[in-house]
């Protein structure tokens, strides 16, 4: 937990950052769009139901169900193998062995 007197200290040196931050510069957006841009009219605003319209159905065919059970199950498959060990048990044995090292003078 922090205390009081901390959060007090700390407190000019945030209003500095806020402060200075406020100091930038910010890019020129009216030089990005051209004049044709920034002249041309609001486009037209349409219904939702018109939007919906136009709208391609799905492409959901018998084969579908099964393809995606097949990708589901090949992803549940990858992730066990991913859950498992990265290192073997010989490795891992040789891993866990105390180091001794031998200095001689």
């Amino acid at each position: 937990m922090t205390c009081p007197r901390c959060l007090i200290r700390r407190l000019p040196a945030l209003a500095l950052a806020f402060a200075l931050s406020a100091c930038t510069q910010f890019p020129e957006l009216d030089g990005a769009t051209s004049r044709e841009t920034r002249n041309a009219p609001y486009p037209a605003l349409l219904p939702v139901e018109d939007l919906r319209a136009r709208v391609a159905e799905p492409r959901v065919t018998d084969r579908t169900a099964p393809s995606l059970e097949a990708r589901v199950a090949a992803l549940r498959a990858r992730a066990a193998r991913l859950r498992g060990s990265v290192i073997d048990g010989a490795s891992r044995a040789r891993l866990d062995r105390k180091i001794t090292i031998d200095v001689s003078q």
